[in-house]
């Protein structure tokens, strides 16, 4: 298996601005134009040089957050042991998030999306699945709200749309497109549109990224907010 709200939404040829601080932390902007989306500017949810606005949770023990992450030629990178997750300080309810991941061996993963409650393996969310060949596969983790195609589910995981468009081979970046929109979900791997919900349960919640037996990377984590639609206080 395995907010506020902030997206990551370009147009083409558009310059993606990092907001980051001089001191390294993550700093938020909130969209300018009310309901304009394409006034929201880009955060970049990883800076390429340290964890600055993370959070480690591991499954057990007092493990560190550098024992298991780290970053390896301006990438995020991942042992795959021991398990948990990191998470982001913020919360985020609406967006786009584009990342770019890789798998250096065949193995497991994801990116939790509105996490909420307490931090635990694992917490309630909706998991994009990050394993290597099952980009764009859905996981329900601890019956989190939501609607998905009957046909495809099992249980709690729901298949990808077109499982013969394959995913790039191990040690390639993937193209990630996660879209988070009031109640609606989007997956989009490489440019296919792999995966939908609807009826997600609108909740600010934290992003996270799991370590999960597989040693991977990620880069480019950028979000761009979505004005939100009937959000839930908390």
């Amino acid at each position: 298996m395995t907010r506020r709200s902030f997206v990551l939404r370009t147009l083409p040829g558009a310059l993606l601005v990092p907001l980051v601080s001089p001191s390294g932390a993550l700093t938020v902007a909130a969209p300018t134009g009310g309901k304009a989306r394409g006034k929201a500017r880009p955060l970049e949810l990883f800076n390429g040089k340290d964890l600055s606005g993370w959070i480690w949770v591991p499954g057990r023990g007092d493990s560190k957050i550098a024992d298991v992450w780290s970053v390896v030629d301006g990438n995020l990178h991942c042992k795959g042991t021991p398990a948990g997750y990191i998470r982001t300080t913020k919360d985020f309810t609406s967006y786009i998030l584009r990342l770019q991941v890789r798998h250096l061996a065949p193995g497991n993963g994801g990116v939790l999306l509105r996490l909420v409650g307490p931090d635990k393996v694992w917490p309630k969310s909706i998991e994009a699945q990050g394993q290597a060949g099952a980009l764009g596969d859905i996981w329900n983790i601890d019956q989190f709200p939501m609607e998905v195609d009957q046909s495809r589910t099992k249980g709690r995981h729901t298949a990808r749309e077109m499982p013969d468009v394959k995913e790039k081979p191990i040690g390639e970046w993937n193209d990630y497109e996660i879209r988070l929109d009031g109640g609606d979900l989007t997956l989009t791997v490489n440019g296919t549109v792999q995966n939908r919900a609807k009826n997600c349960e609108i909740v600010p919640g934290k992003i996270a990224l799991q370590s999960e037996g597989s040693e991977y990377e990620f880069r480019r984590l950028v979000l761009v907010a979505l004005p939100d639609r009937g959000t839930k206080p908390r």
